[in-house]
């Protein structure tokens, strides 16, 4: 069966984009194949899209990794599905998803805003196996003790602060941490270098993907965990890989907003 998609990214971390009504989910397997960028495709995640589930929601989306599993949220992928699919002069939307729903914004200056979930700390809901709450965590990998900030944007990440992302240990404390025994259903690992109250510098090793150039949901993880360690500001530059992303989070009981760009890369049909 051959059906259309878009592929689009935003700050480099892409994505295919397909309306799954009436279309087969594929398998695992198949989207392993469309994933990679030699024989397939190539992108980060899907992107499956369907009718709303929920009253006031313009549209409902899963999100499946590189690797075939199911992830529960995606930061930049939210702002790239709010530009596909917002009609002729809508600005404002509401993208459901399996956690709930995120408002989002199409702002004039042709960037995306959309609200991310109220961080949660909690270990049992992110879920993070520990005796009690904290600010901060040992964790052991690979022989070391490393110090993280826990915490879930509708995915669960942990973020450690390093002096010099560019020298920082990602892939090799990465892929460990990622799969913790302490993380149950898997983490996003960030690693954050702080330059000023208002700006760090952030690489994220994503279960089911790797390094990517850019996480929305990490960068919106390492400013919560940045607050609560008292060395940001409430609106931060997060400098990745792959470009900025603009956070804003007023502190605890209060959505992150996240603002950066969506852009299209081409379109065209493929067999699911």
């Amino acid at each position: 069966m051959h059906v259309p998609f878009t592929k689009m990214h935003g700050l480099g971390n892409d994505f295919l984009l397909i309306r799954g009504d009436g279309v087969p989910l594929p398998s695992p397997d198949r989207i392993r194949h469309l994933a990679d960028r030699h024989r397939g495709i190539g992108f980060d995640q899907l992107l499956w899209l369907e009718s709303a589930q929920r009253p006031g929601d313009d549209i409902h989306y899963r999100i499946f990794n590189a690797d075939g599993s199911e992830t529960e949220q995606c930061g930049n992928g939210a702002r790239c599905i709010a530009r596909l699919v917002a009609r002729p002069g809508q600005q404002e939307l509401q993208l459901g998803h399996g956690t709930g729903s995120s408002p989002a914004r199409l702002e004039a200056d042709g960037m995306v805003s959309v609200g991310m979930a109220v961080p949660e700390f909690r270990p049992p809901l992110v879920p993070f196996r520990a005796p009690e709450e904290s600010l901060r965590y040992t964790l052991g990998a690979d022989g070391e003790a490393v110090e993280a900030g826990v915490v879930s944007l509708g995915n669960p990440h942990a973020v450690l602060q390093v002096a010099d992302v560019a020298t920082a240990p990602v892939e090799r404390l990465g892929p460990v941490l990622g799969r913790h025994e302490r993380f149950p259903n898997r983490a996003n690992i960030g690693f954050m270098q702080v330059l000023a109250p208002n700006r760090i510098s952030l690489r994220v090793f994503e279960r089911g993907v790797g390094e990517t150039a850019a996480c929305g949901t990490g960068a919106c993880a390492a400013v919560v965990i940045g607050r609560i360690w008292n060395l940001l500001e409430p609106e931060v530059t997060v400098d990745l890989p792959g470009g900025s992303l603009q956070i804003r989070w007023q502190g605890p009981g209060h959505p992150v907003w996240m603002t950066g760009e969506a852009v299209t890369v081409f379109e065209g049909t493929v067999q699911i």
